[in-house]
């Protein structure tokens, strides 16, 4: 072992509350182990997992797979710096542009990260070719696209306390409505360099985008030769049923962000683009010391090649439909949405928080996005039995 003892979950507790800042308040449990589409507790209580730890574990908790590329990297190369070249994340660049039809691909920590780096990107883009205040970005209300300075600015979430007592916002960004396409032509002026949106609003809801909203905005862009950016944070890696949203709706951007899955729980993002676009971040333009390290990159290229070779994405698609023609016949519901394995589920009541906790009791993990709203991401391998027990443990509470 490799603490010095067995700690209770009351010591934990107290070790945590004494040295950690807590920023997310927690279900009161230890995630003591996890398998397939199970967290066990520090009994050994299974917990049916529909938060998928936020999104991310899409093969699964602990995919044999994903653990043995890990325990193999592990054992030869942890980590070496971007001045070398490494066999994880050479490889992975190829996989990853391969399937989702870009050219080059910039491998960052963190969900925030890929986007920071895409909207320096895209600013940068902007500056370099149409002049030195031609940097600004137009996202949508309601969006949510990361926690660092500039993401946080981009997030469309103005009067959001997330967004109030850090000073002056950085300049630059504007708001439009989410799937209203008159809205953001007129949010749009002469030093738009980009529109930046998600296809499905998570954080905001499960509010996915309309195909006729994506069209109108990939002719926008390409009228006024503005970029295209989609935040695929969450919606990316097979979620949506498909290995990248866009592919479902048909519309490419110039750049997208992805995270989460991609690392089948070890922390990796990326940014991927032309190769035309990527040149604007020339040495020195952007960095990362730890972004495609080779622990990451070989457990990434194993869960991408088990999304592929297992058809994860397919069944996200045919089961997830099946999970909320089901969730539509529960009480209290007034819509269900989403895509795939991304479903938000609103209630007629602001019980969202009363159903998330009142799931834990049962044992099953969910989260809550709006007072009368929660979003289930399970992981990928989900089956219909997972999800008529998600549904049975709904129906229990709601009733």
């Amino acid at each position: 072992m490799i603490w010095d003892k067995d700690y209770t979950k009351e010591e934990l507790k107290e070790i945590a509350e004494t040295y950690m800042n807590e920023t997310f308040p927690r279900y009161d449990f230890i995630a003591a182990s996890g398998k397939g589409m199970h967290l066990y507790d520090e009994k050994g209580e299974p917990y049916l997992d529909f938060l998928g730890g936020i999104a991310v574990n899409a093969t699964g908790h602990c995919s044999e797979a994903v653990v043995n590329a890990i325990k193999e990297q592990a054992e030869q190369l942890l980590h070496a710096s971007n001045y070398c070249y490494t066999i994880p994340q050479t490889l992975l660049a190829k996989l990853v542009c391969e399937t989702i039809g870009m050219e080059k691909i910039q491998f960052q920590n963190s969900g925030a990260e890929a986007n920071e780096v895409m909207l320096k990107l895209a600013r940068k883009y902007g500056v370099d070719h149409f002049g030195p205040k031609h940097y600004k970005v137009v996202t949508a209300y309601n969006s949510f696209h990361g926690r660092t300075l500039a993401t946080l600015r981009a997030t469309g979430q103005p009067e959001s306390p997330i967004q109030k007592g850090f000073g002056d916002p950085i300049p630059g960004f504007a708001y439009a409505e989410f799937n209203n396409l008159e809205s953001f032509r007129e949010a749009c002026d002469e030093n738009t360099a980009a529109i930046l949106v998600e296809p499905i609003q998570g954080e905001g809801g499960v509010y996915p985008a309309t195909v006729e909203f994506l069209q109108g905005l990939r002719e926008l862009c390409d009228e006024k030769g503005m970029l295209l950016l989609f935040d695929e944070v969450q919606t990316g890696c097979g979620r949506c049923g498909s290995m990248m949203a866009y592919m479902k709706y048909g519309v490419k951007p110039d750049v997208v962000s992805m995270a989460k899955a991609l690392g089948g729980g070890m922390p990796i993002a990326a940014m991927a683009t032309s190769t035309k676009l990527m040149n604007t971040l020339s040495a020195g333009a952007h960095g990362t010391t730890f972004g495609g390290n080779p622990v990451c990159c070989a457990a990434a290229y194993a869960e991408i090649r088990e999304i592929l070779d297992r058809k994860l994405a397919e069944n996200a698609d045919t089961v997830g439909a099946y999970f909320r023609e089901k969730l539509w016949k529960l009480p209290h519901v007034t819509d269900v949405r989403g895509m795939g394995f991304l479903t938000g589920v609103e209630f007629d009541q602001d019980i969202a928080q009363h159903v998330k906790h009142e799931a834990f009791d049962r044992r099953m993990l969910m989260t809550a996005v709006r007072p009368n709203v929660i979003r289930m991401v399970p992981p990928l391998i989900a089956t219909k039995e997972d999800c008529d027990a998600a549904v049975d443990i709904l129906e229990d509470i709601l009733k």
